[in-house]
């Protein structure tokens, strides 16, 4: 992967270059060994007006071509939904050696541009639907909100996400203290990480003391926006015997869902996805070593702690608090800083959760590095349709 930041003067072109250099020399592969390729991207589409072909425009520029390439946009999982399509055709026995990658500029000297970008995560022509059902909800507890701020002056997500944290504090007590816990521990992990967006080290007072979102959430509780890119080789076990390749990593599982109209008191979309994804691996949440998980605020991070069965339901913000999520704990989840400290260029975003897992389970993963580290799951979502998410994408790895 790159480093994630702000790069004005870069294109999608030289970001995602340099992520898919690196990659193939990484694996020792050539580029024209490469059988087809699948690109992840979200935003070039308004941000540049790049439509259609960018995955086409970025290999093109460094003489690759004559293979399928297939673009990929799917939310904040378009780079993740790239890996599981990629594997999928290995497995099947279609390729042998592809590359899956993915890369994102949201930085833009018009703000609008990067606000509609998120925007278009929901269903559009519903949009004042749901929008008004959030505020509705926020001002049934108390927070009066400016419903004209969304997609203007902040994302769409944001008033969502504030929704979730005030329902999870009513339902089950979580504190706005356990919130900036989450914020605080991947701000750790993220000063441990070059490649990362941010590398202060903040505490909960800092995150607690920070601007204001939309309570309850401050700017440290949210991803921030970025652009960078990432990129992964995958190879069959065939292939891999014979380039006698010694630091691979195994893909147990790969799976990709959607979300669907449940029932009050059904399984909500990303639980049901983490027991597939499991029975698939024949793992538990008990066997995982370290989680890179969609972090795109604080409460998101506490509810995936209990859809992957990390911890109870209810006791997300008493699993951070205790600190059995940080480096040293029961399972360190985002050791890369996740989304709110690594950034979060939401195109790159699920293959660079992979590039961290692969860099723990080689051992390679430097002072951030889970000691003994053998199964590692990366779980990715992206945009809201109904009463959660749109796509989501959950992969098992083993060293």
């Amino acid at each position: 992967m790159t480093s994630f930041g702000k790069f004005l003067d870069r294109s999608i072109k030289s970001l995602a270059g340099e992520a898919i250099n690196n990659a193939l020399k990484d694996a020792d592969v050539d580029k024209d060994e490469l059988q087809a390729a699948w690109v992840g991207n979200v935003g070039a589409g308004i941000v540049s007006g790049q439509v259609c072909v960018p995955g086409q425009v970025i290999l093109r520029e460094m003489g690759i071509g004559n293979i399928p390439v297939v673009n990929v946009e799917n939310a904040c999982a378009s780079s993740a939904t790239a890996f599981q399509q990629a594997c999928s055709l290995v497995s099947l026995g279609a390729h042998d050696i592809v590359l899956a990658a993915g890369v994102e500029k949201l930085y833009c000297d018009d703000k609008q541009k990067t606000f509609d970008v998120f925007s278009g995560g929901i269903d559009v022509e519903k949009a004042d639907e749901l929008l008004g059902q959030v505020t509705a909800m926020l001002e049934e507890a108390g927070v009066v909100v400016d419903a004209n701020g969304a997609g203007k002056s902040r994302s769409v997500f944001v008033d969502i996400y504030v929704g979730w944290a005030l329902d999870h504090m009513k339902r089950h007590g979580t504190t706005v203290e356990q919130l900036a816990a989450v914020s605080a521990k991947n701000s750790y992990h993220g000063s441990l990480n070059p490649f990362a967006q941010y590398r202060d080290v903040l505490s909960i007072e800092d995150v607690l003391g920070a601007k204001e979102v939309l309570w309850p959430l401050t700017l440290p509780m949210c991803s921030p926006i970025g652009d960078g890119a990432s990129a992964v080789i995958i190879v069959s076990e065939k292939k891999a015997r014979e380039l006698g390749m010694s630091r691979k990593v195994r893909v147990e599982a790969s799976l990709l869902s959607s979300g669907y109209d449940y029932a009050p008191g059904d399984q909500a979309p990303p639980e049901q996805g983490a027991q597939q994804v499991y029975k698939e691996a024949g793992v538990g949440p008990e066997d995982l070593d370290v989680v890179e998980l969609h972090d795109a605020s604080a409460i998101s991070e506490i509810m995936y702690y209990e859809y992957l069965g990390l911890c109870d339901t209810g006791k997300g913000g008493e699993f951070v608090e205790s600190g059995q999520s940080r480096l040293g704990g029961k399972t360190p989840v985002n050791t890369s800083g996740g989304l709110m400290r690594k950034g979060h260029p939401v195109g790159a975003t699920g293959a660079a959760q992979i590039f961290e897992l692969v860099c723990q389970l080689r051992g390679e993963a430097d002072r951030r590095q889970v000691e003994g580290a053998r199964i590692a799951l990366a779980e990715n979502g992206g945009g809201f349709i109904g009463t959660d998410i749109a796509a989501l994408a959950l992969t098992v790895l083993k060293k």
